[in-house]
């Protein structure tokens, strides 16, 4: 199902066209009304009317999140507080959050992100979506919530935590679809299996996952456990929230909503535009928000783009699953390293092994320590020796491997870790400290 055929398989010259209208008028925008933005074109020499072609773009000066941070809390603001309607916010590095700003106007558009997103997972006005994001200032539960309103469907707003409420719901309500964090989901997968549940007893079809990066060994656990089609959805508290992308049944990438945002994938070192199918960091340029709309900003997220014509039908160009981000990058002993990576080795021993892992970095007499702990498949007990010494053998082989770095493996009982009831937390990095 297609929710927006008109925009969501647009021709690429109609698409291009209203890119760049909107793109002239957002430029305008900020730089009439938000003073940071007029001052850093001035000093980069380029005005609005030096925008003529999506390529001149490339004149603009970049917007990062350090820019967020300086111009706390509206600072970025291009519309008067009396036309802000919402407020989201998101945490910060400088230990201030991210304000965010809506208008009545971007409320609706992203209203009808999520709508199309929702549709991509099969969702209609006759769906039960079962929203388990965190609400509040976190986009998610609210970005998930608003989507379903606006396809029609019935919203069970759970938000995160307590997931025998969670499942309880879940069959009582006969929800659908299931919006969550993917940590999340494969805890609530857990707990279904623990409550001796059959996924085919469940109501659910599909599920629409995100907020935080994950691997396909996650999603085959997910589908596997809950008897659904999973889904990605992508997306950021200062661009907007989820449903900036979002992946359709083919599973081939995420459909960006191009009529709302124009993207590019640069070099992180060089801030120059790498082609397309070669991995970068994502930029995003809102080229229809009225409150905080924001040019060439930064994500710090690694993917890259597909160009060519989905065989679901739409036209919207595609980025790929993010592999990390530029900022979650560990530097190890002088080797980059991203937890996805650790992911990918964990998903090779499913057997054996849970997702469940959290990775330890350190120093130690000015060397830098790594330790990775993850659970043992239920069923598995860590007072087995001779089985635990040969698997940890193999998986820190397999680590080293993939890493190119050793990483010591500590094996711990199903169910020591934490689980996630939100975004999960994966490093715990004491060198910051």
């Amino acid at each position: 199902m297609i929710w927006n055929k008109e925009m969501e398989c647009a021709d690429r010259d109609t698409m291009r066209a209203l890119q760049l209208k909107r793109l002239k008028k957002t430029v305008k925008h900020v730089y009439d009304n938000v003073s940071p933005y007029r001052k850093k074109m001035d000093e980069s020499g380029v005005r609005p009317e030096d925008i003529n072609t999506l390529d001149d773009i490339r004149k603009l000066p970049f917007t990062t999140k350090e820019d967020l941070a300086e111009n706390y809390p509206t600072g970025l603001f291009a519309m008067p507080m009396h036309d802000i309607v919402r407020i989201h916010a998101s945490s910060g590095t400088t230990g201030k959050p991210k304000i965010v700003g809506y208008t009545q106007n971007d409320l609706a558009m992203w209203g009808e992100c999520v709508a199309r997103s929702l549709t991509m997972a099969g969702a209609d006005k006759d769906s039960v979506v079962h929203v388990s994001y965190g609400y509040g200032l976190f986009t998610g539960g609210l970005g998930a919530h608003i989507g379903a309103e606006t396809i029609g469907a019935t919203v069970i707003p759970m938000s995160s935590g307590n997931t025998q409420k969670q499942i309880t719901f879940l069959q009582d309500m006969k929800s659908t679809v299931l919006c969550c964090t993917p940590s999340y989901a494969l805890t609530i997968a857990e707990g279904v299996a623990k409550a001796g549940i059959r996924p085919e007893d469940l109501a659910l079809k599909a599920g629409v996952f995100g907020a935080e990066p994950w691997t396909q060994a996650m999603r085959d656990k997910i589908e596997t456990g809950l008897g659904i089609k999973a889904h990605d959805i992508y997306g950021l508290s200062e661009v907007m929230g989820p449903g900036v992308s979002t992946s359709c049944d083919e599973n081939n990438g995420m459909h960006i909503q191009e009529d709302y945002f124009y993207v590019e994938i640069i070099n992180p070192d060089t801030l120059e535009p790498v082609a397309d199918g070669e991995k970068g960091e994502l930029v995003i340029t809102t080229i229809a928000k009225e409150g905080m709309p924001l040019v060439r900003y930064r994500t710090r997220d690694i993917c890259y783009l597909m160009r060519e014509k989905c065989a679901c039908g739409r036209t919207t160009v595609r980025m790929s699953r993010v592999f990390g981000r530029t900022d979650d990058m560990l530097i190890i002993r002088g080797v980059n390293v991203f937890p996805s990576q650790v992911e990918t080795v964990i998903a090779k021993f499913d057997k054996e092994l849970t997702m469940n892992y959290k990775l330890y970095v350190g120093r130690e007499h000015n060397t830098d320590t790594f330790e990775l702990a993850v659970e043992l498949a239920e069923g598995l007990a860590i007072d087995d020796i001779r089985f635990v010494e040969a698997l940890k053998g193999k998986v820190e082989h397999a680590l080293r491997d993939m890493l190119g770095i050793g990483c010591k493996v500590r094996l711990l009982n199903e169910g020591t870790l934490p689980r996630s009831e939100g975004k999960a937390v994966r490093v715990e990095d004491t060198r910051k400290l």
